[in-house]
C-alpha cells in the first residue's frame, strides 16, 4: 500500500495517545478511552469490562443484548498490517444512536493482523475477531463474517481503507426507505493526491460502471439482512465482481438500492505498476457479469470503448506528471482486463 502523502485524519487523532500492550500478544494496540483522556491498562480494563467476582468468569453476551445488535460491522481482512488498526481506531472512535458491532473476519493471515485483532477484542465488546481461514476469497470471507453477526443492518468495510466519523449512523438513515446503500469515496487523502475541486466525496464507480443498473462497492456498503439472505449473499465462485453481482441480484429480486452518506478514505496500491495490476483484475470482472446479465439487460458498449481507448493513446504524453499516471493506469488496466477476459470467456464486452 501507498505510504505517501500526509497523515490521514485518523492518524493526527490518535498521534499523541499512549498505547498499551497487550498481555502476550507481540503488537501492539491503541488505547480506547477518549480523545484527550488518559488511562493505564488497569483504568482501561476496568472501564471497558464489566465487574465480577474473583474467581468468576466474564459472562458472555447475553441472548437479550444480541438481540438488540442493530448494526454489523463486517471487516474481511488477509494480512492487513499495518493498515488495519488504522481502521479499527476509526471504527471504535464511532458514534452510534443504536447498539453495533465489528466483525473482523480473518482469512487466514500471516501477518500481525490476528493478534492485533485479539488485542482489541480483549478490551471491548463491541469488537469480536471471526476465524475465517477455513474459506477462500473476499466473498466467502465476508459471508462467514455474516454468519457470526447479530445485526439487521450488515455493513461493510476493507481493512486498507477508513471511516469517517459517522459512517456507521448513516446507514440507519440511509436503510430507512432501501435495502441496499451505497458510501462515497475519498480518494485523495491516503494516497498523496491533490483534492478536486470541489473536495467533495465521490458516489462508488460501481454505481455506473457498466450502464446497466447500479451498484454498491464492497469496501462501502450496507445491506438489510434479510434481502442478504434472501438472495443467498455474495456469490463465493467470484473472486472480483462480486459486489456488483450482489447489487443487481438485490435490485433484479426487487429491492430497492440507494445512495447513502457514509465516506471512506480509500487507499490506493502504491505506484503505477501496482495500480495498473489491480484495475485489470477489477477490468476481468465485466465479461463474467455480461455473460450472466446480458440476458436481463446489459449491453456491451463498442463506442464506449473506443473512446476510452483513444484517451489512453492521445493522453500517453501526460504520463510525466506523476498524479495524471494514477488516473491513466486505472483506466488502462479496467480496459486492459476487460479485453483479456473477453478473450478467455469468448464474449465482446470491450
Amino acid at each position: 500500500m501507498c505510504r505517501r502523502g500526509a497523515k490521514s485524519w485518523t492518524g493526527r487523532l490518535f498521534s499523541e495517545r499512549p498505547t498499551t500492550t497487550c498481555p502476550n500478544q507481540p503488537s501492539r494496540c491503541m488505547a480506547l478511552d477518549p480523545p484527550g483522556r488518559t488511562s493505564d491498562h488497569r483504568t482501561l480494563v476496568r472501564t471497558i469490562r464489566p465487574r465480577t467476582a474473583r474467581g468468576t468468569k466474564r459472562l458472555a453476551m447475553t441472548d437479550t443484548e444480541a438481540i438488540k445488535t442493530a448494526i454489523s460491522v463486517i471487516v474481511p481482512v488477509k494480512n492487513g498490517m499495518p493498515w488495519l488498526q488504522e481502521q479499527l481506531m476509526a471504527l471504535l472512535a464511532q458514534r452510534c444512536s443504536s447498539p453495533w458491532e465489528i466483525l473482523v473476519a480473518d482469512n487466514g493471515s500471516t501477518d500481525a493482523s490476528t493478534a492485533t485483532a485479539r488485542c482489541y477484542a480483549d478490551k471491548t465488546r463491541r469488537l469480536r475477531l471471526v476465524d475465517a481461514s477455513s474459506v477462500t476469497g473476499p466473498a466467502a470471507t465476508r459471508n462467514l463474517g455474516v454468519r457470526a453477526a447479530r445485526g439487521d443492518i450488515l455493513a461493510f468495510c476493507d481493512a486498507d481503507d477508513v471511516v469517517h466519523p459517522g459512517w456507521v449512523e448513516s446507514w440507519q438513515r440511509a436503510l430507512v426507505d432501501a435495502d441496499l446503500a451505497a458510501g462515497k469515496t475519498d480518494f485523495w487523502s491516503l494516497n498523496g493526491l491533490t483534492p478536486p475541486c470541489p473536495a467533495d466525496p465521490r458516489p462508488p464507480p460501481q454505481r455506473r460502471q457498466f450502464g446497466f443498473l447500479g451498484a454498491a462497492g464492497s469496501g462501502n456498503m450496507a445491506v438489510r439482512r434479510d434481502a442478504f439472505e434472501a438472495v443467498g449473499g455474495f456469490d463465493e465462485e467470484l473472486l472480483v465482481g462480486e459486489d456488483t453481482d450482489l447489487s443487481w441480484r438485490l435490485q433484479l429480486a426487487g429491492y430497492r438500492f440507494t445512495l447513502g452518506e457514509g465516506v471512506i478514505s480509500r487507499r490506493e496500491r502504491c505506484g503505477t505498476i501496482a495500480l495498473l495490476k489491480r484495475s485489470i483484475q477489477y477490468g476481468r470482472s465485466g465479461p463474467v457479469l455480461y455473460r450472466r446479465y446480458r440476458s436481463k439487460g446489459m449491453r456491451a458498449e463498442p463506442r464506449a470503448a473506443l473512446r476510452a481507448w483513444a484517451y489512453l493513446i492521445a493522453t500517453i504524453p501526460r504520463l510525466v506528471d506523476p498524479q495524471f499516471r494514477h488516473t491513466w493506469a486505472r483506466v488502462a488496466g479496467w480496459r486492459i482486463g476487460r479485453f483479456l477476459e473477453s478473450c478467455r470467456r469468448l464474449v465482446f464486452f470491450p
